[in-house]
């Protein structure tokens, strides 16, 4: 059952505004010297703030990939967007893998991502000393256990082995840990978080949005999927799907959209307010590729590329669902678009290039800034946890179970039209492994997946290729530069950077 923004989203104001209205009362009576290390979190209420802070963390504009939807961008299904002009030394390099280990916005991820850790460290290192109650205390740790294995995982897609921080007081400097020891991380991090978490339908209304064992056992399913082991994929996937506590939504737009959030769909989401600034309960992460112009609900950024457009199959309505076009209108609001931005980019032999349009995903009903600012980012979705489970069962020899999840989701998309996107039949394990991964581009573009799974199936060298990827150099970003230099090169860069 769908449940209202103002309703469900703790971790909007919650999240940070409870953690620093308990802080001011430390402040009232301790240095700000022993705030966080010696004075807090010590009572139940702190183990609250404490675990809301962590949820605040994947609000902030930095965490998603530094601010710009870059994994969009570096893969062939979006541009940079925006104007010609705006950002061009900042975003531009992503777009034709021209980045460089000074790039603009690298340093902002890796530092919110640590944000988060330290965060999390904080209710996983102090909350067990705190005299509460001991279920309530368990579920703190597991949800503060699975956002940093969200983070590491991210971590060590993006740069491989980073250091791993695990405790409030680590060395001034330490060692990237290998991959292999950061996936372990992860891994024993959302093992924990599934094994202690409740069920979505076990939360108390006031409390939905926040991590359920449904979303930790996603995350173990996409952990296992990008590390190639499909056993557990399965079996993970298997757990989402046989618990009954998820499913499609009816039309494809609610999946991402407002009248979707925190509905059946929805695994896992950041928590998001109409309000313009993240102070108020606003993500930025809807504005910087909201509509530019007329409406104005944003930068326009991340724009779905012709390649996108042009892969769908004939009639499939989730390219509606994914692209807004200049010209259409919702929620009767008109798509004017923005005067300095082309409507059609040629190259000098006359093919179109690029076309003016938007990422339909993050709109939400409104026609100003402020609202588009309460776009809630699915970064869990069931969609996906049976696409998960599809490629799973194929690759492990089950054909025919993995069109049933297949089917299930091309169904949905087609709305009842079954002139339109026909079962697939084919239990040839290559062509459904295509067929699998083409329908991942479809049902999930633009929600920063498409570059990962060209990376971990082997094919981005091959599809990314024409727009500058290199392998074995582009699959992992470079280590930030300000961040060797402050480890006085302790830190060791990423090979070919």
């Amino acid at each position: 059952m769908k449940r209202t923004a103002t309703s469900t989203v703790f971790v909007a104001v919650a999240g940070m505004m409870t953690l620093f209205s308990g802080c001011e009362k430390f402040l009232e009576k301790n240095p700000q010297g022993v705030l966080t290390q010696e004075a807090f979190p010590k009572t139940a209420p702190d183990a609250l703030n404490a675990t809301n802070a962590v949820y605040s963390t994947l609000r902030d504009w930095y965490y998603h990939s530094g601010g710009y939807p870059i994994l969009d961008i570096m893969s062939d299904d979006a541009r940079k967007g925006s104007n010609p002009s705006d950002q061009v030394s900042t975003v531009g390099p992503y777009d034709r893998f021209a980045i460089t280990p000074t790039q603009d916005g690298l340093d902002r991820w890796w530092n919110q991502l640590y944000v988060g850790v330290k965060r999390c460290n904080v209710v996983i290192a102090k909350v067990p000393d705190i005299e509460m109650d001991e279920a309530l205390k368990t579920r703190y740790i597991a949800e503060a256990r699975f956002v940093r294995g969200l983070i590491y995982f991210d971590f060590v897609r993006a740069w491989g082995g980073v250091p791993l921080v695990t405790v409030l007081d680590p060395p001034l400097r330490m060692e990237r840990a290998t991959k292999e020891e950061v996936y372990a991380q992860v891994i024993a991090d959302l093992t924990f978080a599934a094994e202690n978490l409740p069920e979505r339908s076990e939360y108390a209304a006031k409390d939905i949005g926040r991590a359920t064992k449904g979303a930790a056992n996603s995350l173990l399913a996409r952990v296992y999927l990008f590390r190639g082991d499909f056993v557990n994929t399965e079996k993970y996937a298997m757990e989402v799907i046989n618990s009954n506590q998820y499913a499609l939504e009816p039309v494809f737009t609610d999946a991402n959209g407002a009248n979707g959030q925190t509905g059946k769909e929805a695994i896992f989401d950041v928590g998001a307010l109409p309000y313009d600034g993240t102070e108020n309960g606003g993500c930025q992460y809807g504005n910087t590729q909201g509509v530019r112009g007329n409406p104005n609900r944003g930068w326009g950024f991340n724009r779905p590329s012709e390649d996108l457009r042009n892969s769908f199959e004939p009639g499939d309505p989730r390219l509606k669902g994914t692209i807004i076009d200049l010209g259409d209108t919702l929620d009767n609001v008109p798509i004017l678009g923005d005067g300095p931005t082309p409507n059609v980019t040629k190259d000098s032999s006359g093919n179109v290039i690029e076309v003016e349009c938007y990422n339909r995903k993050v709109w939400t009903p409104g026609s100003n800034v402020a609202t588009q600012w309460a776009h809630m980012r699915r970064l869990v979705r069931y969609a996906d946890v049976l696409l998960m489970a599809a490629e799973a069962l194929n690759e492990n020899g089950k054909q025919s179970e993995a069109l049933v999840y297949l089917n299930l989701v091309r169904q949905r998309a087609r709305q009842g039209n079954n002139a339109i996107l026909p079962d697939v039949t084919t239990t040839v394990q290559s062509e459904l492994r295509e067929k699998i991964l083409t329908e991942r581009r479809h049902e999930l573009a633009l929600e920063g997946w498409r570059f990962w799974d060209l990376v971990r199936t082997g094919k981005a060298g091959q599809v990314l290729g024409p727009l500058g990827f290199v392998e074995g150099r582009n699959e992992l970003l470079p280590i930030p530069q300000s961040e060797i230099d402050k480890s006085e090169g302790y830190l060791k860069q990423n090979p070919n950077w």
